[in-house]
């Protein structure tokens, strides 16, 4: 399976977040769209993803003034990103070795999608429903 097919199955709409929007924006985004992360975006380019583990860890460093600060000053810049061709499990395994959950998918230099490790989850379950009874038709005759 390849990170298209699970994005055909969820969809490519991605909730995004600019740069220059405070903090209390971007929480306010967060829930509005009840997500995790969120790639931030300046002029079409993805510059940076932001997430909740972000806001809690500079929460915890700085008290109730990182409210007021921008994304730009509390986002992951270094950002992993896969194409829409990408395999899956190996997605999943990059996941897991970096110890994130939200990945941005590129497509020619531009945001495609953003698959999570429980989109990757969730595909997996199903192939595996969809193999067993697969299966069951076969042996049943």
């Amino acid at each position: 399976m390849r990170i298209a097919d699970l994005l055909r199955n969820k969809g490519s709409a991605v909730a995004t977040v600019e740069p220059s929007a405070t903090v209390a924006d971007l929480i306010g985004a967060l829930a509005t769209h009840n997500v995790g992360a969120m790639p931030v975006v300046d002029d079409d380019v993805l510059v940076g993803i932001v997430s909740e583990r972000d806001v809690v860890r500079r929460l915890h460093d700085g008290g109730s003034g990182l409210l007021e600060l921008t994304v730009a000053e509390i986002m992951s810049s270094d950002v992993t990103t896969c194409e829409p061709g990408a395999d899956v499990t190996e997605v999943a395994r990059t996941m897991t070795a970096g110890r994130f959950r939200h990945l941005p998918v590129v497509d020619d230099g531009r945001l495609a999608g953003i698959v999570s490790i429980g989109d990757i989850v969730k595909a997996r379950i199903d192939q595996l429903e969809s193999e067993r009874e697969q299966l069951q038709h076969y042996i049943a005759g």
